[in-house]
């Protein structure tokens, strides 16, 4: 992959993450930086995605764990081949107190 592809598939990757937290309702408040968006909650909790364009990975960083994402065809962690979007949707969730969909819509 080319550091163009990855860039792309790592601005889409964050701006769908974005797009849904925006819809979702849920009291979250995002923060963006460049690439690195933090979703923080009620309680103080953060979720921290990012993009490491030298490891062409997405890396995220939660209560639960630290995880690495590479681009298989989708973004898999390095691990366990978890898909990225169903992993946040899980995690965000949890700590949202609600069911939240986060998926993939550029793709």
């Amino acid at each position: 992959m080319t550091d163009a592809e990855f860039m792309q598939h790592a601005e889409d990757a964050l701006a769908d993450i974005e797009d849904a937290v925006d819809a979702s309702g849920l009291d979250i408040e995002l923060g963006r930086a460049g690439n690195v968006l933090t979703l923080e909650f009620a309680d103080g909790a953060r979720v921290v995605v990012n993009s490491q364009a030298p490891m062409k990975q997405l890396w995220v960083a939660a209560r639960s764990g630290a995880h690495h994402y590479e681009w298989r065809d989708g973004w898999r962690d390095t691990r366990d081949g978890t898909e990225l979007f169903a992993a946040l949707s899980r995690i965000v969730s949890a700590l949202g107190g609600s069911a939240i969909v986060i998926s993939s819509r550029r793709r």
